[in-house]
């Protein structure tokens, strides 16, 4: 699989504008290394997310963050040679000759497709039961990759309840001036985690797996409409030029 090296520069991008901000105004970066703000805003968010999400969602979810950098390959040019040769197959030998090509497809939704057209589904019953199947999956997705979503609209609120936690150590220790600073480190730093996080982190990788999602959908549609049109006995090449317009 290819590495999606735009995720990649993005973040480090993202990473080194703040840092370098910092710098550039003459602060340290340990200034921005606050262990206990770290805990209450990722901790806190993670705690957020887990109390909304099923056990399934959140889990797929966190599986789902490596294709940030590793994105699901999205073969569209080898699914259309597949077509274009299961079109040809059928055209010459009829649909039954398909059969011999299910064991060898490594997608379940390929398999049950061809299966489909085989038992002699009609073009749009088989529409029908495999669109079904492809909103099913999309929800599926969607739902896991919101909770990347999810994540960036708990962190900056998380944040700001750090925030007046340290305020409110500050307050307790007014008569200490050698413990003032850290609660004051804490309160801004919880918000800089808990803004920060979630516009440069958990947004954009939410948006990264639902654009992923739906070239993912877009696969399947090109699948079941090359499956329909091969059901409706369609020429092998209108077949192709039709899958060819889909864009992934």
């Amino acid at each position: 699989m290819a590495t999606d090296k735009i995720s990649l520069i993005g973040l480090l991008l993202g990473l080194a504008a703040v840092i370098g901000g910092q710098m550039l105004e003459g602060g340290h970066v340990g200034s921005l290394l606050q262990p206990t703000a770290f805990v209450i805003v990722i901790g806190g968010t993670l705690g957020a997310v887990m109390l909304q999400s099923p056990l399934a969602t959140f889990v797929e979810g966190m599986r789902m963050s490596r294709w940030i950098f590793v994105p699901p390959a999205l073969t569209s040019a080898a699914l259309i040679g597949h077509i274009r040769d299961w079109s040809n197959l059928a055209r010459k030998e009829g649909l039954l000759a398909l059969e011999a090509q299910i064991p060898g497809q490594p997608d379940a939704f390929a398999r049950r497709g061809l299966q489909l057209l085989v038992d002699g589904a009609e073009p749009e019953r088989l529409r029908e039961v495999l669109e079904v199947e492809i909103d099913a999956y999309e929800s599926r997705l969607k739902a896991c990759a919101r909770v990347w979503e999810a994540a960036g609209g708990y962190a900056p609120t998380v944040g700001i309840l750090g925030a007046v936690m340290g305020l409110i150590h500050v307050m307790e220790n007014l008569t200490d001036p050698s413990k003032l600073g850290g609660g004051i480190a804490v309160a801004f730093v919880a918000t800089i985690y808990g803004v920060g996080s979630a516009n440069l982190i958990f947004l954009p990788i939410s948006k990264k797996l639902l654009a992923n999602v739906s070239r993912l959908v877009t696969l399947r549609e090109m699948l079941v409409d090359g499956l329909v049109g091969i059901a409706s006995g369609d020429n092998p090449r209108l077949i192709e030029a039709r899958l060819q317009g889909y864009s992934i």
